[in-house]
């Protein structure tokens, strides 16, 4: 079983939070990939050069400076602050972009009906499920960031939730795959006030409903339409869950 796990939201900017999320991702026995977002360092990192950031229903408008930052953060800091915290729990975590080993590729999202820059959405066959899979086989964690390439040489900024999809398909043609999405909640939830109203399940048809009874909100959206996108190509369990609850078999919302 290949375990892949994505770990954004507020985690990834709570120092304290994401060592806990790592002390428990590091016990996992099976091969596992962790894909993780930028969380708001870019945003402040923007803010501190008097770069503007712009946000379009909840998406971020990549401009070529913006661009520039969401490299630095995501492939850089960001990226090499977890690998090295799971290098000192003991696990060669290696980190990587998606123009590393030709991880993954996309194609730049059209500028029509919104322009969003320098913005990728993953092609068709897009993981390089092969070379991954290499890696787990050799004993390696890869820690995908939310940057890819096109493979003519630009680089672009990518959903993370997308990615963790996308891989965890790929991976799933290999083996029996998982996919586990980590934020600060401890699932979707019924009410946003209230931590105890989690959906304990998720499928196609309630996921209509649950959009047109605006209980899902824009930024838990393109999360589930990707998590039903996974079970339906093959993941064989799909959960969304909080960090702290990553080792707990029974918490969560699942999507199946």
């Amino acid at each position: 079983m290949i375990q892949v796990v994505k770990i954004g939201g507020n985690v990834i900017d709570d120092a304290e939070a994401l060592r806990h999320f790592l002390q428990a991702f590091s016990q996992i026995q099976d091969p596992k990939v962790l894909v993780h977002g930028g969380g708001k360092l870019a945003t402040r990192l923007s803010t501190r050069l008097g770069i503007p950031t712009q946000m379009i229903e909840g998406r971020r408008v990549t401009d070529a400076d913006t661009l520039d930052i969401a490299v630095m953060t995501y492939a850089g800091l960001t990226n090499k602050r977890i690998v090295a915290a799971l290098s000192a729990l003991h696990q060669p975590a290696i980190g990587l972009c998606g123009a590393d080993g030709n991880a993954i590729r996309s194609v730049r999202r059209s500028p029509e009906p919104i322009d969003y820059g320098f913005v990728g959405d993953i092609a068709n066959d897009g993981v390089n499920a092969a070379f991954l899979h290499t890696l787990l086989r050799e004993g390696y964690t890869p820690v995908l960031c939310a940057i890819t390439h096109d493979a003519k040489g630009q680089l672009l900024n990518t959903n993370a939730d997308s990615i963790a999809s996308a891989v965890a398909v790929a991976l799933s043609q290999i083996a029996p795959t998982t996919l586990t999405f980590c934020f600060e909640k401890p699932g979707v939830l019924q009410r946003l006030d209230d931590d105890q109203s989690v959906i304990a399940h998720i499928d196609s048809a309630s996921f209509e409903r649950l959009k047109a009874d605006g209980v899902i909100a824009a930024g838990m959206h393109p999360k589930i339409a990707g998590a039903l996108a996974a079970v339906s190509h093959g993941v064989s369990r799909v959960v969304i869950k909080s960090a702290k609850d990553l080792l707990d078999e029974d918490a969560g919302t699942v999507i199946a």
